[in-house]
């Protein structure tokens, strides 16, 4: 613990003694023309395509959950006895 509090305070002094650009990147700071701007949107756009994907692949397993229920219980129906 006596060497975390030392370092915690230089942290802290050089963040105060950093210049006010250094604060935001380039998509946060209103510079939107930027390649880190750019970059920056390309990878959530990237990451929902991901997300989109995995969704959608849970619902078309769903979905053929429910057609093959629904045909098993058809199939049921139409052919065998009830007991």
């Amino acid at each position: 613990m006596k060497f975390i509090r030392p370092f915690l305070w230089s942290v802290l002094a050089g963040v105060l003694a950093s210049p006010s650009g250094a604060w935001a990147c380039s998509a946060c700071f209103g510079k939107s023309d930027a390649t880190m701007a750019k970059s920056v949107n390309a990878g959530i756009f990237s990451l929902m395509g991901v997300i989109v994907t995995v969704l959608a692949g849970a619902a078309s397993f769903f979905v053929f959950l429910s057609r093959r229920a629904a045909s098993v219980a058809a199939a049921d129906n139409t052919g065998q006895p009830s007991k």
